[in-house]
């Protein structure tokens, strides 16, 4: 059972008897004394791919849903779908861009760490590793003494994603990035 104050990005829970994928979790804390958190959560069905908006106290809890988690390898892009790899039996599982909303920015060839969620051999979706190593391939040039400062600018990654990055950073450069929140990390 999670709590709704444990949910987190990605999680997969039942509501209703069918699996739903946590997208965004938002915690408001009321200004009066005594009131509770509240979480605005948006699930997505995995099945029908429809979204529902729930308002929720801390204490509300769902059942975990029962599915399988198997270790995948992202292997390659097919028109507009992306093709996954079981790292213990080779299966291929394919899913389409609109399934994966907002993960295919981090995803490179033969990228590892990545959980595929599965129901009956089925693929719902998948969970990224929390964070990726990609190369700057534009950005603006460096400059000299950047270091002490920390003013950021903005990059280009190999995947098409942009990210603020700390000045002194040039091209080819490799950085890690965060997959939950989209932001530099480190120096890969």
């Amino acid at each position: 059972m999670a709590k709704a104050s444990e949910l987190k990005r990605g999680m997969v829970v039942e509501i209703n008897g069918v699996p739903h994928a946590v997208k965004q979790v938002d915690a408001k804390s009321p200004s009066s004394r005594g009131a509770s958190t509240l979480y605005k959560v948006r699930f997505t069905n995995l099945k029908t791919g429809q979204k529902l908006d729930e308002s929720l106290k801390g204490d509300d809890s769902f059942k975990d849903a029962d599915c399988v988690r198997a270790k995948v390898q992202y292997s390659y892009k097919d028109g507009d779908n992306y093709i996954f790899m079981n790292m213990e039996d080779y299966t291929q599982y394919s899913l389409s861009s609109e399934d994966l909303e907002g993960k295919t920015e981090y995803l490179t060839e033969g990228l590892e760490g990545i959980v595929a969620l599965l129901i009956d051999d089925t693929v719902l979706g998948i969970e990224l590793p929390s964070s990726v190593v990609l190369a700057i391939v534009e950005t603006a040039p460096s400059i000299k003494g950047a270091t002490a400062s920390g003013r950021t600018k903005t990059a280009r990654l190999t995947t098409g994603v942009e990210v603020q990055v700390p000045e002194y950073l040039e091209v080819d450069e490799l950085v890690k990035v965060n997959t939950e929140t989209g932001k530099f990390m480190s120096r890969a």
